[in-house]
Parts: C-alpha cells; sequence; structure tokens
C-alpha cells in the first residue's frame, strides 16, 4: 500500500523488546536499523508525492529497503 508506515516495529510487532536491545547493544544493528528509518520514510514520503510506481531511482530504493529489513531480520532470528 503506498505511504504504508513499514517501521520494524510495525513489520515485527512480536521482536519489539530484541529491536530495543539490539539498537541500545549492537552498533551494526543501530546503524543499520537507523538506515532503515531513513530510507522508509523517504520511500513513504515520495509516495505521497505521487512518484510514478516505474521510476527506476523508486524501484531501487525500495530494493535497498527489502535487503535492509532482510539483515535486520537476520539479527531477530
Amino acid at each position: 500500500m503506498l505511504g504504508e508506515n513499514h517501521s520494524l516495529f510495525n513489520d515485527f510487532p512480536e521482536h519489539q523488546d530484541k529491536i530495543r536491545e539490539l539498537k541500545n547493544s549492537n552498533a551494526d544493528f543501530k546503524f543499520m536499523a537507523d538506515a532503515y528509518h531513513s530510507l522508509d520514510h523517504k520511500i513513504r514520503g515520495l509516495e505521497g508525492n505521487g512518484v510514478p510506481m516505474e521510476d527506476l531511482h523508486f524501484a531501487s530504493l525500495k530494493l535497498q529497503r527489502v535487503a535492509l529489513k532482510d539483515q535486520l531480520y537476520a539479527f531477530l532470528k
């Protein structure tokens, strides 16, 4: 859905405590989580401004977000 918030807390509600713990104790996780948050915010902004879905740059940003989310989920498992 357009403009949907894909924050880590929204997408992984069962891991909220672990997300907080890792952000405070693991510099790599914090760096990736911060990058993920910034990227998600940017994507939602573009969606809200009507960027065409077939825009290559926009598609690249969404792929980057998915890759980061996969890496972050590996930490949570």
